[in-house]
């Protein structure tokens, strides 16, 4: 049994380098329970981590949020379960899924969707898990609601689309070009090229001058005022990244028009949180209304070429990139 252990901050990607360490995993009596990976998505937040930007890690550390895997030790009924998850401590707080084993309190164990191999489940996590909290904090979408969703082609752009649709929202797309959404959705998703057309007359061009109900700005500053511009009568900006800390913004358009943010930090989810949201999405799996990304070959990596992974994931990698032990 082996688990990734990084000492402490690295000063760059040159730097990022991993002891594969053997450890024994042991659950504690009643309450915790192993877990063999099959599967675990490396997210941007894992290898930010590995910088020191988390100021609340706990080093040394073995890092990973997302996971997907089998059963091996804990109450009998729970044993040879196929199960999934995601962590806002895992990998920062405590040590977390880029291992061959973890140890889990029961709570945070979730049966996975019985639609979705181990390595799709694995891959599904963070991005879900936000995207769906996002929208639930905003207030979930109904049918005939407009959603905006900024950065649209992004891995949590992609989840919250699939949500709002599932929901039955309609649903528009930003990119910094011209390029079609990349994910599946089950109903058409209108695309706007921010390079050419203001967000927001599009929008409103598109929905009787209302604008969207909800904005889901995955980037941040550079679309903030976009998607102020973009919002109707009561709308709701959920915020998750940045760029500038800082920005300014019309104070008076805001309290006339009754507008709201929404801060999103899935760092300070609890993890049986996050397994509370994978089970709320899981029916939407199984019943064909969310699909999982895909994970292709060249994305795949074993442990011990966990390093190659997260210089991938930090180069941008267009697909879901994940460590299979």
């Amino acid at each position: 049994m082996h688990r990734l252990r990084i000492a402490a901050p690295v000063a760059d990607i040159d730097h990022l380098a991993f002891d594969l360490e053997s450890w024994t995993p042991v659950p504690a009596a009643g309450d915790t329970v192993v877990v063999e990976i099959r599967a675990a998505g490396v997210n941007p937040s894992d290898v930010k981590a590995c910088f020191g930007l988390m100021p609340h890690a706990v080093w040394p550390r073995t890092p990973g949020r997302d996971w997907a895997g089998i059963v091996t030790q804990g109450p009998q009924d729970l044993v040879g379960l196929e199960v999934w998850g995601s962590g806002g401590q895992m990998g920062v707080g405590r040590d977390g899924s880029h291992a061959s084993h973890i140890v889990v309190p029961r709570a945070q164990v979730r049966p996975k969707p019985k639609t979705l191999s181990l390595l799709a489940a694995g891959a599904v996590g963070v991005p879900f898990v936000t995207a769906y909290e996002g929208l639930r904090r905003a207030g979930l979408p109904k049918a005939g609601d407009s959603v905006l969703v900024m950065g649209a082609n992004g891995r949590v752009g992609q989840a919250a689309i699939q949500i709002a649709a599932m929901l039955g929202a309609d649903v528009f797309g930003v990119t910094r070009r011209a390029e079609p959404f990349r994910g599946p959705s089950t109903v058409p998703v209108r695309m706007i090229d921010a390079s050419v057309e203001p967000a927001g007359a599009a929008v409103r061009a598109q929905t009787g001058g209302r604008g969207a109900d909800i904005v889901f700005n995955t980037v941040g500053s550079p679309y903030f005022e976009a998607a102020n511009q973009a919002l109707a009568p009561g709308g709701r900006q959920i915020l998750i990244s940045t760029v500038d800390r800082t920005v300014p913004f019309d104070i008076f358009a805001f309290y006339r028009g009754r507008h709201s943010f929404v801060g999103i930090d899935t760092l300070a989810l609890a993890d049986v949180d996050c397994a509370e949201i994978l089970a709320l999405v899981t029916p939407g799996f199984e019943s064909g209304a969310l699909t999982a990304f895909p994970v292709a070959a060249a994305d795949v990596y074993p442990l011990t070429r966990a390093a190659e992974a997260y210089r991938a994931v930090l180069a941008g990698a267009p697909g879901r990139v994940v460590l299979v032990p």
